[in-house]
């Protein structure tokens, strides 16, 4: 299993990541909401729900999101099922992950006037508002 990095996990519960961070982002509440299949009549306890609330109440900590990594890992060691679960679930986010990857602006099709903006992963821009000193 590719292992989900901190900066992936605070960027799909802040909502950087995009839609595909925030399906990403719900499709983990689901995962870690399930109960884990248990051979007595215990309950076995889920692990990961109040680190998956905390880091969802304060989405850029990231103690937060590595105690959540930390309890994901945890309760893959103890549920083979939800090892395999998480496994696929992290392929399926590491789509949504933001800050790698090649960018490419090209800026064609005759004479440009004005300002021209290119980059990649924007963040607190604001234009034509009041300058900071």
């Amino acid at each position: 299993m590719d292992p989900i990095s901190v900066e992936i996990l605070i960027a799909m519960a802040s909502g950087v990541a995009g839609a595909a961070g925030q399906h990403a982002w719900q499709a983990l509440h689901t995962l870690v909401r399930q109960r884990p299949e248990s051979g007595t009549s215990d309950p076995v306890p889920a692990t990961g729900e109040d680190e998956l609330a905390a880091l969802a109440a304060a989405p850029e900590d990231a103690q937060r999101a590595h105690a959540l990594l930390q309890a994901l890992h945890q309760r893959a060691e103890d549920d083979p099922q939800f090892r395999l679960s998480l496994a696929e679930w992290t392929q399926q986010a590491q789509a949504a992950q933001t800050g790698d990857g090649d960018t490419r602006n090209t800026v064609s099709g005759g004479e440009q006037h004005g300002p021209i903006v290119q980059g990649r992963d924007f963040n607190g821009l604001t234009f034509n508002g009041p300058g900071t000193t």
